[in-house]
Formats: C-alpha cells, structure tokens, sequence
C-alpha cells in the first residue's frame, strides 16, 4: 500500500492524489484549537486601545500587557487605573452614545509564540472590555490565583485600589500560523468550545531540540517520506502538538543559487500523544523509518516500504514567483 500526500495549500482543503486514494486521517489541529493554544500558551501581548490624548485622538494606541484566561479563554488583564490604556478605555466607554452606552470599550489584543520573524502562530481577539466587579465574579477567586501564578508581581498590586481587573469578551478572533501558512477568522463561540494541544507550553522546547540536534534526520526524511527531490538549502521543523510535526523545506530552484523554494509539510503522528515523552518518541520512529526506507530495508510482512503508512500532508507551497 502506497501512502498519500495530500496538498493543503493554505488550509483551503484542495487535495492531491501521491499514489493511492486512501483517507487521511485527521492528523492537523483546527484553527479553533490552534488559536485557544496560542492565547493559552502566551501570557503576555499587546493591548490596541484608540487614544483620546490631543493630537492623536482617534489613532490606534498600543501597549505591553499581561493576562490570564478565565475558563472560557477571555482574556483578564490587571490594569492600572492611571496606565494610559486604562484611560483610553475609561473614556471610550464614557464617549459612547447615553442611549447604547454600556460602559464597555472595544479593544484588541495581539498576542503571539515564542520566536522571531514571521515564522511564529499569533492571535488578534478584539472584543469588548470591561472592569470587573470582585463582589459579583463568580470566578474571581480562580482569576486571582492564576494570576500570581502567571505573574509573580501581582500579589503586590492586586489589591491595591488603584489597580483593577478587566475581562476582554471576544467579538472577532483571527488567527495567523504563520508566513504564508494560515490565515482565518475564527469564530468566538468555537473558539469558547476548544481546548489549547497538550503539548503547547512544552512544544518551542521539542522544536528547538529537534532542530538542534537531528538535522541529519530530517533532511533525510524530505528525501524519503516527503518526495523532495531537488537540492535542499535547509529543512527544519516549525510546530509540533498531539497529532504531528510541520516540516519547512526550503531547495534551490534552478540553477540560479539565490533562487529557492520552501513547501511546508505536515508529518501525521500514528496515534494522538499524551505526553511529551509519547511525542518523543513517534518523532523518532518518524526518522527510523525513514533511515530504513534510505537504506533500502523492507517489511517482509506486509510488503510496504518503511514509512509507507505515515499520514503525510502538503500544508503549504512556495507561491512568491
């Protein structure tokens, strides 16, 4: 039996037959768990609030902010009641028309991965804000301990009254993975129902070790399980989470030595992981297969070359020409 790899260009579904009409199994995240992971993971982002100081009223106005997430993934800020966001919030929700006013302001918080460059999964949740009453929150008491938690500076000023809690209700979330990856509105009420991967605050970690010390394995797995064939200028892994690995190749195209090409992968794992230990280890039997099918080995059992039944998918493709 022959595998499949599927083409997924920038998540749009459009699939492409390798050898053999075989169902992919579901081997990728949804957008909803992709976006709850990445607010979940971060705890810190930038807060976009419109300024009303003179002479740049009306202008967007950004700051540095830490968060927690209540249960249903809206982010919770400790705010200051003189920081600047905190003022420009005050005021919007103060300048709304009295026969809507709701004492709200809408925001946006920005908030991204660990990482440098455009590689790196972020999320915009834009939405309504505001202050919440400790006497009437249900959930305050879970707030206040997952915030000293998160934040070590925040038993010094949680109680003070010039600092309060404010809870950002999400109206439009969009969710970008990455350069040329993904790119999706995600819906408030899907993203409520989703739950972060198991593997998130532990991933960067798994990456940055597998990058680091099995670059040899991975280029032989674009050779082997991913059908490159042209010369490979760098390969690396970008994510990994409970259900796989993403693997960037990028080749030289032509015989100009500037010109390249990077297609992204996604390398399925057999069976979802539990822990960092299972994802260890199907990450390393994903490079033993693929050392045997280079070596010429084959499963006499079942006739099928090693790695012939790994889920493999095209995620993305080099468009920029």
């Amino acid at each position: 039996m022959a595998s499949v790899v599927a083409a997924e260009v920038n998540g749009e579904g459009a699939a492409a037959e390798a050898a053999a009409v075989t169902p992919t199994p579901n081997i990728r995240l949804n957008v909803n768990e992709k976006a709850r992971t990445v607010t979940s993971v971060c705890t810190s982002g930038t807060l976009c609030t419109v300024s009303g100081h003179e002479g740049i009223s009306g202008a967007p106005f950004g700051s540095y902010v830490d968060y927690v997430l209540d249960d249903d993934g809206n982010p919770v800020l400790l705010m200051n009641e003189m920081s600047m966001h905190t003022i420009n919030i005050r005021e919007n929700a103060m300048g709304v028309d009295d026969s809507s006013s709701t004492g709200t302001s809408m925001v946006t918080l920005f908030t991204q991965l660990a990482g440098t460059g455009q590689d790196v999964s972020r999320c915009s949740v834009t939405g309504t804000i505001e202050k919440i009453d400790p006497n009437e929150a249900e959930d305050m008491n879970i707030i206040r301990m997952r915030y000293s938690i998160a934040h070590v500076y925040a038993d010094q000023v949680m109680d003070s009254p010039k600092f309060d809690f404010y809870r950002l209700v999400p109206n439009k979330i969009y969710f970008v993975g990455g350069f040329g990856v993904l790119a999706k509105w995600v819906e408030p009420e899907e993203y409520k129902d989703s739950t972060p991967d198991i593997l998130a605050k532990e991933a960067p970690s798994i990456v940055a070790r597998i990058n680091r010390e099995h670059a040899d394995d991975l280029r032989l797995t674009a050779n082997q399980l991913l059908g490159v064939t042209a010369d490979i200028v760098r390969v690396r892994v970008t994510s990994v989470d409970r259900l796989g690995m993403d693997i960037r190749v990028t080749c030289q195209k032509g015989a100009r030595r500037n010109k390249l090409s990077t297609d992204e992968f996604r390398v399925g794992f057999r069976i979802p992981v539990i822990s960092v230990e299972d994802a260890k280890s199907e990450v390393l039997k994903v490079f033993q297969e693929a050392w045997e099918k280079g070596n010429g080995y084959v499963w006499e059992t079942d006739d099928q070359l090693p790695g012939d039944d790994i889920p493999i998918a095209k995620i993305a493709e080099d468009s920029l020409e």
